[in-house]
């Protein structure tokens, strides 16, 4: 038996992967392959227009690539161990590898999610505010924006690891789901979880609460302003610089609402779905994310264009 600050009698965890479809995991791991690559490929093309183009040093743009790099963080903590268990049966995961982890697939989310916040509330000051927005989203205010959210993130998910180590493990090692989620860890502890299930709970809910009530309020008073214009040109165009920001909020939140709400009350969702939704939050967003910003974000999608087409010119006519 191994006694520190806590009882087990096992040094390791057992990823299962995806329960129910272990014969399908060879194929299951061409798209999470594929996923990870498009996400390192996406969010460094992004970041990289957005460095060489100095028209682009603007706090949208500076937000963006945040989000950028945050999306390979989550890719890159979730995906390895996930191919290394389709790929080659490594089903272990050492303890402490399996908390760490954890704590930072759930630090990343959390910031992902401040930084919708904060591209919501850019989108305001530019669209409500606009004859104030260079000097109300100064380069200093942006970043520490930016450090809020991480260190709110950082305090916010600490003590679940903390609370996890101090639980009994007795017998129970496998781990149920394609990578180490707080609630599946808790749920192997031969003791009273109640602590750790209520926290997990308030985390979760008091980030979604917050952060879907400020972007709401940003977009309430968004449209106030936008159905004020008088010009139909005006109000198009204005909606338009919100696009690319709603597509990323609905590919981030609605994957992230069904797991979590399939987790704690969907009793009779088979574990396969909600193991495939859980990986979809992690890996989708990040790949999507950059794809819909090319493709909304006029300035990015010219800029990208000259990148690889150099003698073409975009965004002339």
């Amino acid at each position: 038996m191994i006694k520190n600050t806590t009882e087990r009698s096992f040094s390791a965890f057992f990823l299962v992967g995806i329960p129910g479809l272990e014969a399908f995991h060879y194929w299951l791991s061409i798209p999470v392959f594929l996923l990870y690559i498009m996400t390192l490929l996406g969010n460094a093309l992004i970041i990289l227009t957005v460095k060489l183009e100095p028209t682009l040093h603007q706090p949208m743009f500076y937000f963006l690539c945040m989000l950028g790099l945050n999306d390979v963080a989550i890719a890159s903590v979730t995906a390895p161990k996930m191919l290394s268990i389709f790929w080659l049966d490594t089903h272990l995961i050492a303890f402490d590898e399996c908390l760490a982890q954890m704590y930072f697939i759930h630090t990343f989310c959390i910031i992902s999610s401040a930084l919708l916040v904060s591209m919501a509330f850019d989108r305001y000051v530019a669209i409500c505010h606009p004859l104030h927005y260079t000097t109300i989203l100064t380069n200093p205010l942006v970043i520490r924006m930016g450090l809020a959210g991480a260190a709110r993130a950082i305090v916010m998910v600490l003590p679940c690891p903390l609370l996890i180590l101090r639980l009994p493990f007795c017998t129970k090692y496998i781990i149920k789901h394609a990578y180490c989620e707080h609630m599946a860890i808790v749920k192997l502890a031969c003791a009273n979880t109640l602590i750790n299930r209520a926290y997990g709970i308030c985390v979760a809910l008091s980030v979604m609460i917050l952060d879907l009530t400020l972007i709401t309020i940003s977009y309430i008073k968004i449209l106030q302003a936008v159905f004020r214009l008088s010009s139909k040109d005006a109000r198009s165009k204005a909606l338009g610089t919100c696009a690319a920001h709603v597509s990323t909020i609905l590919v981030s939140y609605t994957p992230a609402l069904f797991s979590f709400l399939t987790h704690r009350i969907g009793k009779k969702v088979p574990p396969s779905i909600h193991i495939i939704f859980a990986s979809i939050y992690l890996l989708v967003p990040p790949t999507v994310n950059p794809l819909i910003y090319g493709v909304k974000t006029k300035q990015i999608r010219d800029k990208v264009m000259e990148l690889f087409c150099p003698n073409q010119k975009y965004g002339k006519h």
